[in-house]
């Protein structure tokens, strides 16, 4: 320790002093900040990246920035889950099917059935995973059509779909908006837009602004109705997001 507080330059009754005062005010936060941003991810299914850890912080009042937790999640090796987007192949190749982005975070519609936004999510149960697709109406913001199943393919992404095209029958075309993810990007997607009416438009690869609006459905659903659950079955999870969509 005398070795240390040369090399330092400080005298060695400082030193000790310094080393029983404990944390600094600032190491303090950080700790706990890094305890809640695990609780998060982990309550995630390990899902969650510093955007929506962010989010979940913001809700328990704590007032930090999206950097600040993104560099706390590094630090601890904690990352999002890529799920259902299409990764990149061994030569970084893009999807096969990508459609412009003619939302353009615009999300202000002047008339129902002009532009329906989609994407997935995941809800944690004792099963495993129940994965669930909207479909939302930008105009009223309210989900049109939804499904989930407890496999991940096409046919999740197109019975939300379908359920929206039979419930509202557009007479007109309409724009369908989502992100990159490989259900998206699918033959049969793009085959069943063509047979309907329906345009694509496709968010920037990794951009989840530009799907805001189903993003904040899917924050609403997790806090006002699932948050802190894991169910026992993915029946029991069914009947609570059917509830919360159809009935509150």
């Amino acid at each position: 320790m005398r070795a240390m507080c040369r090399v330092l330059r400080v005298h060695p009754s400082g030193f000790y002093a310094w080393l029983k005062s404990g944390l600094s005010q600032m190491a303090k936060r950080q700790r706990r900040l890094t305890g809640l941003i695990k609780q998060s991810w982990l309550e995630s299914g390990g899902v969650y990246g510093y955007r929506k850890v962010h989010h979940d912080l913001l809700d328990l009042g704590e007032s930090c920035a999206p950097n600040t937790v993104a560099r706390l999640m590094q630090k601890c090796g904690l990352r999002a889950q890529i799920g259902y987007k299409r990764r990149p192949g061994k030569y970084g190749t893009k999807p096969s099917i990508v459609a412009a982005n003619q939302l353009k975070q615009n999300f202000n519609v002047a008339a129902p059935d002009r532009v329906w936004v989609t994407d997935i999510t995941y809800i944690k149960t004792h099963e495993g995973w129940l994965f669930l697709a909207v479909v939302i109406d930008l105009y009223s913001r309210r989900v049109i059509g939804w499904s989930m199943d407890g496999r991940m393919q096409t046919s999740l992404a197109l019975n939300a779909l379908l359920m929206a095209v039979w419930r509202r029958k557009p007479k007109a075309k309409v724009i369908v908006h989502s992100d990159q993810g490989s259900q998206f990007t699918s033959m049969e997607w793009q085959s069943f837009l063509a047979a309907h009416n329906l345009d694509a438009s496709m968010s920037r690869r990794g951009n989840c602004y530009d799907n805001a609006v189903a993003e904040s459905f899917f924050h609403l659903l997790k806090t006002e109705r699932i948050r802190r659950k894991t169910y026992k079955t993915r029946q029991l999870a069914r009947q609570d997001v059917f509830d919360y969509i159809e009935m509150f």
